[in-house]
């Protein structure tokens, strides 16, 4: 009796002596290393190209929207007044282009037929009137005088009806086609600016472009929106994907195109599917120092990006990202 007990008390002891080694053993295993990351998303800044005062919001934070759907709009009296301007210019270039295409009224092609034959009826006159004074110059009634004066006045009245003429015809001709060309040239930069005040006029109606969530809303109804300044901050949930930082020693782990399995502590314990869709070319600055500087050195980190096969139900912007090696 008495040596089974000795027997149970050396098995005892050599058990508890065993499962201390074991104890010991394991806790100075070297841990595996964990790996966090975070989800980011493609982010969009909705922002209108006019600069103006808000008139209207029509999302607040949390709202799905669609691409098209109407999200603020700006009031600016001052686009207005500048398309009414350029629709006035290019009122007046389109009035000049017709008259250049139709040519001169009839009334002032007839005032400047009139003219000619008005001037016409003048040379009629001083050429017999010359012929008259000719006449007697040469019996001597007139002095030289006279007859040069009478000449000098039929040759001044053929230059005014030849003049009258040349008038009369480019009236009937019309517009040259140099003028036509510049007419028809300025009605064009007049339709340009005018498509230019509209587009900004459409501009103070934004919509969306992206679907997504509305994330932020930085400015209200009321206040002045700058050109450029991004309103309202829309997310896209369904392009998502996580950042990592990896360490140069762990880097091969993580070529592109490579999957691995991650938990998301946020959504449970469920485990998921990541794919590396970019390792970043440049790494940062070290960020870790190897304890024993004789055998160590100094490790810098990379950017590693992975995105889910699919889309991730409830996944939200900033969740951690746990990988266990």
């Amino acid at each position: 009796m008495r040596v089974i007990k000795t027997l149970i008390m050396l098995i005892s002891a050599a058990a508890i002596v065993a499962w201390l080694c074991y104890s010991f053993w394991v806790a100075y295993q070297p841990v595996p290393p964990v790996i966090q990351g975070q989800i980011e998303a493609q982010q969009y800044n909705i922002s209108s190209k006019v600069a103006g005062r808000l008139e209207k919001i029509l999302v607040k934070k949390g709202d799905i929207v669609k691409k098209g759907q109407l999200v603020f709009t700006i009031y600016s009296p001052e686009i207005e007044a500048k398309l009414d301007q350029a629709r006035a210019g290019k009122d007046t270039a389109d009035a000049m282009v017709e008259q250049t295409e139709k040519g001169a009224r009839t009334q002032e092609i007839g005032a400047a037929r009139d003219k000619w034959q008005q001037a016409k009826a003048a040379t009629d006159l001083l050429e017999i009137t010359f012929k008259r004074i000719e006449n007697l110059y040469r019996d001597g009634v007139i002095a030289e005088q006279k007859r040069d004066e009478a000449a000098t006045k039929l040759k001044a009245a053929r230059y005014t009806e030849n003049a009258a003429l040349q008038l009369y015809q480019m009236t009937r001709e019309g517009a040259r086609e140099e003028t036509k060309k510049a007419v028809a040239g300025k009605a064009r930069m007049a339709a340009g600016a005018v498509a230019e005040v509209e587009a900004y006029a459409a501009d103070t109606r934004i919509v969306s472009l992206f679907n997504g969530e509305v994330s932020q809303l930085l400015l209200q109804a009321g206040e002045l929106a700058p050109q450029g300044f991004p309103v309202v901050t829309v997310i896209d949930m369904k392009d998502s994907w996580a950042v990592f930082h990896i360490r140069e020693d762990n880097l091969s782990k993580y070529n592109k195109g490579q999957e691995f399995k991650a938990r998301i502590p946020a959504l449970g314990e469920e485990i998921y599917t990541f794919k590396v869709s970019h390792v970043a070319v440049m790494g940062d600055f070290a960020t870790w120092r190897a304890t024993n500087t004789s055998k160590g050195f100094d490790m810098r980190t990379f950017e590693v990006e992975a995105r889910p096969p699919a889309p991730i139900d409830n996944l939200r912007v900033g969740m951690s990202v746990i990988v266990a090696e």
